[in-house]
């Protein structure tokens, strides 16, 4: 079976994202998932080609996960076209995805949803790193009491 793609959308793609996908890949493979579910990260305005931000790399660091080789990519039709489901940060993700790209609104679910809430993950860039351990912590929070509706999303999405 090819690997569903989950799609993790922030701002400029070095800090929520990237920890997010480096979270959920770190999930699927302890669970014994990767093989069928991966995911990738993209922004809706790009830092392209950036490393991950510095706090945003010793946070996953701390928590065993390498993100040196992230690149900042800004999200494209073909992303959101590949991806089997895609999670945005916020609420403005979420409309500037589906006012560009209204054919991904049935995929389209925000970060709080695992949750069953509505509400924005705050942007820890150009913040300490107090704040990042703080969203880091968050979006750990948020995939491992939504793992398993990240894996209904993913795997009920006809291809």
């Amino acid at each position: 079976m090819t690997p569903r793609i989950v799609l993790f959308v922030c701002t400029g793609n070095v800090c929520r994202s990237p920890m997010a996908t480096a979270l959920l890949n770190a999930q699927a493979q302890r669970e014994g998932d990767s093989d069928q579910m991966i995911a990738r990260s993209a922004g809706t305005w790009a830092m392209e080609n950036q490393p991950a931000s510095g706090h945003a790399l010793s946070v996953m660091a701390a928590r065993g996960i390498d993100l040196s080789g992230h690149r900042g990519h800004t999200v494209t039709r073909q992303d959101l076209a590949d991806a089997d489901v895609v999670i945005v940060m916020t609420r403005s993700h979420r409309d500037a995805l589906v006012a560009e790209f209204p054919e991904c609104r049935p995929k389209l679910h925000l970060m709080s949803e695992l949750k069953d809430r509505v509400f924005d993950v705050s942007d820890p860039y150009g913040g300490t790193l107090a704040e990042y351990q703080e969203t880091a912590a968050q979006l750990e929070e948020l995939i491992a009491s939504g793992y398993e509706k990240i894996k209904s999303w993913a795997l009920d999405h006809p291809r």
